[in-house]
């Protein structure tokens, strides 16, 4: 059993910034990828993904304002987002699509999401 769980999320003001958290808990080896995604009216994209070496990439709306990491010790990921604006409101997603379970099996999971809203 794996469990994603998102925090982080809130009201901020138009420049401000937030960081995102997310926790991977249960029973498994290895979590090769952790990926960030946002849910917008009509649109859900993937914002950040970081590999098990520390390998990032951004989608180019984040590039340079947002910065994703990970603490393997902890399971954990996390999005520094930066100079924040109105665009940016969504309900942000952790993806973990390859984890590899005590069995063997590699899995794709979902957390339920954390809603940030930029507004002044």
């Amino acid at each position: 059993q794996v469990h994603v769980a998102e925090s982080g999320g809130g009201l901020v003001q138009p420049g401000g910034s937030l960081r995102l958290s997310c926790t991977v808990s249960g029973d498994f080896q290895i979590i090769y990828t952790m990926a960030w995604y946002r849910q917008a009216p009509g649109k859900r994209e993937l914002v950040a993904r970081i590999n098990y070496e520390g390998v990032t990439k951004y989608a180019p709306s984040a590039k340079g304002r947002f910065t994703i990491s990970r603490d393997n010790t902890k399971n954990a990921a996390y999005l520094q987002m930066n100079s924040l604006e109105l665009e940016d409101t969504a309900v942000y997603y952790c993806n973990v699509p390859r984890v590899v379970l005590n069995s063997g099996s590699t899995m794709d999971y979902w957390g339920q999401g954390t809603q940030v809203i930029v507004s002044s």
